[in-house]
């Protein structure tokens, strides 16, 4: 047989870089890579079988880095219902925060005062009364030095009615010691107008809304694959890139595990749904952040680091015959195929280890 002969019936070597897709993603925490057959392209090599281009084995600290995009907003939006009955005479403006013992709206020249407490203010609290409502009220109170010797408990007594009346006379209201949804408000925390839903001269009535609001914090709001899951979880540190260049830390504040679909436009008007969760971001210094509502960021997960290991560029692995991975190592002038076992993939590398293999070495790519 001539040595052109055997050239001809050598099988062809499967280059992950050309004939095979590599494609690696975290599911509970190992690196899944799913491989293609060979389509007949090969990496491109002289007649000496050396690879036409070559990149270098390098050590370093290898992250699984991910950067995703995100949108800036604010936390925590929902209807804010009126409690009081009447003719509409104030609403604060669009992108107000109002604060604790502020101002929310205004029914009949008379203001609704926000306070907070996680539950709703839905019924008239006096003398008597019991319940983790009226908790709220007294802690507010004592808060604002209205009751500093108040016992903050579920009971409404004669002292939550004599603060509660300090509290009215500060407001230039009737001190009447009794209080309801015409006078208080109650929301977690300060909020932030997003819109208004009623105006001025409009008919009040309760659980007629009257204004969108928001949490005061900054916040940012991103989509990941499900495949990507394992680099957002709660806690996680991460760095946000703000309109302008700006990059500030923050961290996965929480993560809505129920996935929806995310529709892709396809080439031909088709779409594509992939699997997506949301994560909410919050930062670490919300002074920090600037930037209008709705505004596009950047988000950098930077998922696993393993430090001081060996890589390669993605494109130098290839498919051996036996099954598994190697790579075409190149010296003194021969090629010839070294066994790795694949480790984190980041930045475009991937992390190998086996027999032989050292830092500085020659590996073999595709031709740019």
């Amino acid at each position: 047989m001539t040595s052109s002969e055997s050239e001809r019936k050598r099988p062809a070597r499967k280059y992950v870089i050309a004939s095979l897709v590599v494609a690696s993603a975290l599911v509970g925490g190992a690196t899944v890579v799913s491989v293609s057959g060979d389509d007949g392209k090969g990496q491109e090599r002289h007649a000496d079988g050396l690879p036409q281009k070559t990149d270098t084995v390098k050590r370093q600290d290898l992250s699984s880095r991910t950067q995703v995009d995100g949108t800036l907003g604010y936390s925590k939006e929902r209807k804010l219902n009126g409690g009081a009955q009447g003719t509409v005479t104030w609403l604060p403006d669009t992108g107000s925060v109002i604060k604790q013992n502020e101002a929310l709206y205004e029914a009949d020249g008379a203001k609704v005062w926000l306070l907070y407490g996680e539950r709703p203010m839905y019924r008239k609290l006096k003398a008597g009364d019991k319940g983790p409502d009226v908790r709220q009220l007294k802690q507010n109170l004592r808060d604002l030095g209205y009751g500093t010797g108040l016992t903050v408990d579920e009971q409404f007594t004669s002292g939550t009615a004599e603060a509660l009346g300090r509290w009215q006379k500060s407001h230039g209201l009737k001190q009447t010691g009794e209080t309801g949804p015409d006078q208080i408000a109650f929301a977690p925390s300060s909020v932030r107008v997003k819109k208004k839903e009623a105006a001025v001269g409009d008919q009040m009535a309760p659980g007629k809304p009257v204004l969108t609001v928001t949490g005061a914090e900054r916040e940012v709001q991103i989509k990941l694959d499900v495949s990507d899951a394992a680099l957002a979880e709660p806690g996680t540190r991460v760095e946000i890139t703000l309109p302008g260049g700006d990059k500030v830390k923050g961290k996965v504040a929480s993560v809505d595990r129920a996935a929806g679909s995310d529709d892709k436009d396809q080439g031909g008007g088709g779409k594509e749904d992939s699997a997506k969760i949301t994560a909410r971001v919050t930062f670490a210094d919300s002074s920090e952040v600037k930037g209008i509502d709705q505004a596009p960021v950047t988000v950098d997960l930077k998922g696993e680091t393993h430090e001081n290991v060996l890589t390669v560029p993605v494109n130098a692995l290839l498919a051996l015959p036996a099954g598994g991975f190697g790579i075409q190592v190149v010296e003194d002038g021969k090629a010839r195929e070294i066994p790795v076992k694949l480790g984190l993939f980041g930045q475009g590398r991937v992390e190998v280890s086996g027999s032989g293999l050292k830092e500085g070495m020659k590996v073999g790519v595709p031709k740019s």
